[in-house]
């Protein structure tokens, strides 16, 4: 049984309500051109997603993004820094904190309407501050109409690749999308999953039957994966991506490219893992061609204190998945931009 509570506005209502002033469309069409410029090959930098595993709060998430912001012009002619503010979390058991989306505010129940302008205000409020626009997983596919003029990447979730509408509207989505690999680590199943994003698909979403020309930008992004026993499995490594990078040469994709997930299985959450990680990988795309050529770039969990916590208590401090702080992004960032 279902109850009816509240009428969700149609997303030109709620953009209306919650505009992109004209001056930001700017800064966010230059946005995405950078980022679709890496992905593309017509570009050498790197693509840095880095921020919160999820975003809960306005104020520290604003001060982040614009200490971003500053960074970013230390490192833009090596890196293209996306914000990573990612408005929704998956729930493995479907309980508990399940993102700005939803909840608003963290401490109070769901108002998923009061979400929707939140978090179109919140990305808004971030491009002004610092110049960047943002990244934010498509969790859920027939929500991303309300947000799909905010952000420059889009990632769909590990949980979320094998889906068959993930893939389907990700084939009409005009920037970047990252695939994650599924919690199994099948290459095959996320190849098919890029390549049902970049192909043109006719499918039913939110009332209409709609027609796509397919993402040529969608790829691959690896965050490790889990076995039967809960165990983790990197795929970090450079046989692992040379065997994906094989697995690209086969398939005839178009746009051949991969994102490291630093994070989550990759590291096994250990937060300060990231840095060694990235650092491995940072040596491959020097020792190999091909390796450099198809990583394109990294995802970070980072915010401005490090680890987590269970209650929003601690200013700048994940209430989900544990970050670097941002003394340690600072230093990563920097040091990807000298090895690039």
């Amino acid at each position: 049984m279902f109850e009816k509570q509240i009428k969700i506005p149609e997303p030109e209502e709620i953009k209306a309500d919650v505009p992109l002033p004209a001056e930001l469309k700017a800064v966010k069409a230059s946005r995405d051109k950078a980022v679709s410029d890496v992905i593309a090959g017509n570009s050498d930098k790197l693509i840095v997603i880095v921020g919160p595993c999820s975003a809960h709060a306005e104020k520290p998430v604003l001060d982040y993004v614009e200490r971003l912001g500053k960074l970013n012009e230390k490192v833009k002619d090596k890196l293209v820094i996306v914000p990573r503010i990612y408005t929704n979390k998956p729930r493995t058991k479907g309980v508990g904190y399940k993102g700005m989306f939803s909840q608003p505010d963290p401490a109070k129940s769901e108002d998923i309407l009061k979400g929707i302008k939140t978090i179109r205000d919140l990305n808004v409020k971030a491009i002004a501050a610092s110049g960047l626009a943002a990244a934010d997983e498509m969790l859920y596919p027939a929500n991303f109409a309300y947000v799909d003029d905010l952000l420059s990447y889009v990632a769909v979730g590990a949980r979320s690749s094998e889906n068959q509408l993930h893939r389907l509207v990700s084939s009409g989505i005009d920037v970047p999308v990252g695939i994650k690999n599924p919690m199994s680590g099948s290459v095959i199943v996320m190849l098919n999953s890029i390549y049902a994003a970049q192909s043109g698909q006719i499918f039913k979403l939110n009332g209409w039957q709609v027609k796509t020309d397919g993402n040529p930008l969608a790829h691959a992004i690896l965050r490790g994966a889990v076995d039967s026993y809960g165990n983790d499995i990197p795929n970090f490594h450079y046989e692992t991506v040379m065997q994906v990078i094989e697995g690209y040469a086969k398939s005839g994709l178009k746009n051949p490219a991969i994102i490291i997930d630093a994070n989550h299985s990759n590291s096994g959450k250990k937060f300060k893992q990231q840095i060694r990680i990235i650092e491995e990988v940072m040596n491959n795309r020097l020792y190999d061609g091909d390796f450099k050529r198809n990583v394109k770039g990294f995802m970070i969990e980072s915010f401005i204190e490090e680890g987590n916590q269970s209650e929003d208590k601690v200013y700048g401090k994940s209430i989900t998945d544990p970050c670097l702080g941002w003394c340690d992004t600072e230093r990563l960032l920097l040091d990807i931009a000298d090895k690039v």
